[in-house]
């Protein structure tokens, strides 16, 4: 049931996306469930989201990009991920077949690609599926499995997945920790399985990190940076990465 809530919340969050408010009427038509339901979701903990003279709101005291319910890291460096993204998406061409990983920059990522850019997406969180649906020109693969509500992701049952019979172009992977001694890394073992799918798959395989995740080392190893083709981030990193990634042939983009 908290999952069918969350889902409803990012429906309701990526629509206020055209408009500051909605009203409950149409928010329960949108969501084909009752205005009871919908009260019900927004009145419960952790909503984004706030009832006001019958219309339905961001709640000032939060930022509607980064409600994904997915980390801790939901309110932090929004600006940054914003940034960051706007390069990233200009690396997304026509006729692309695009591996997007999960976390809160992904989204952004997806939201600067152009509406008229052609291409086929192969994605295995929530988060990102409906940042995608978003795309009129965009195909979805959504990998499934078993969904994981503290991150937003669907685990496969085994270790093969729809990535497993695809090429991809491009992966865009998405990191909590970027060492040059330990590599890349994130938070969540759980994520490991499809971020090194992609890492063995797709010719392309782009880093996309804010600044703040230069030497951070978290428990879950995605690969050393070699592994990657080119990196994008907010702002020129220290120049020993930009040593470290000159001597990789690897381009920075920022």
């Amino acid at each position: 049931m908290e999952n069918k809530r969350e889902d409803r919340l990012q429906r309701l969050l990526f629509a206020l996306r055209k408009t500051d408010k909605i009203h409950l009427k149409e928010a329960a038509l949108l969501l084909d469930v009752s205005e009871m339901t919908v009260r019900r979701d927004l009145g419960g903990s952790a909503s984004p989201l706030i009832l006001l003279g019958g219309y339905i709101v961001i709640d000032p005291k939060n930022n509607p990009a980064t409600h994904y319910f997915v980390s801790e890291q939901k309110m932090r460096q929004v600006a940054e991920k914003q940034q960051l993204a706007r390069r990233a998406a200009m690396l997304v061409a026509d006729d692309d077949l695009v591996f997007f990983d999960c976390g809160t920059t992904t989204p952004y990522i997806i939201e600067q690609i152009p509406d008229e850019r052609v291409f086929t997406a192969i994605c295995y969180s929530l988060n990102t599926f409906l940042a995608l649906q978003e795309k009129p020109n965009c195909e979805v693969i959504m990998c499934g499995g078993k969904f994981r509500a503290s991150n937003g992701i669907f685990i496969p049952f085994a270790q093969s997945s729809e990535l497993s019979h695809a090429l991809p172009d491009k992966a865009f992977i998405s990191a909590a920790g970027v060492s040059l001694q330990y590599g890349v890394s994130c938070f969540n073992f759980d994520e490991l399985l499809m971020k090194h799918q992609a890492m063995q798959r797709c010719r392309e395989k782009i880093l996309v990190v804010d600044n703040t995740k230069f030497g951070q080392i978290r428990p879950a190893a995605i690969g050393a940076l070699a592994e990657f083709t080119s990196l994008v981030t907010d702002r020129m990193p220290a120049q020993s990465y930009l040593d470290y990634c000159q001597a990789a042939a690897m381009p920075v983009h920022y």
